[in-house]
């Protein structure tokens, strides 16, 4: 595979395939190089397209509640 940018997501899949192929390979090693190269392009692309801000801590307890289920709802009403 000719190593280039990822300028969309059609590249980032054929990026990701590739990747797939080489995950076995060894450190060190000119698949190992690769597939770190090929990492790091992937990991570039999606931060830049897919931002995934972190969540403030209000948002955080209350997924966390919900996650617990309805079980917990005495607590919710100590907290929201």
């Amino acid at each position: 595979m000719t190593i280039k940018p990822i300028k969309a997501e059609s590249d980032n899949h054929v990026t990701l395939v590739h990747i797939e192929q080489l995950w076995e390979a060894q450190p060190n090693t000119q698949e190992g190089d690769e597939l770190e190269v090929l990492v790091t392009l992937v990991q570039a692309f999606e931060e830049a397209h897919y931002p995934i801000d972190a969540p403030n801590s209000v948002k955080a307890i209350r997924f966390r509640m919900d996650q617990a289920g309805p079980e917990n709802a005495s607590c919710r009403q100590s907290f929201i």
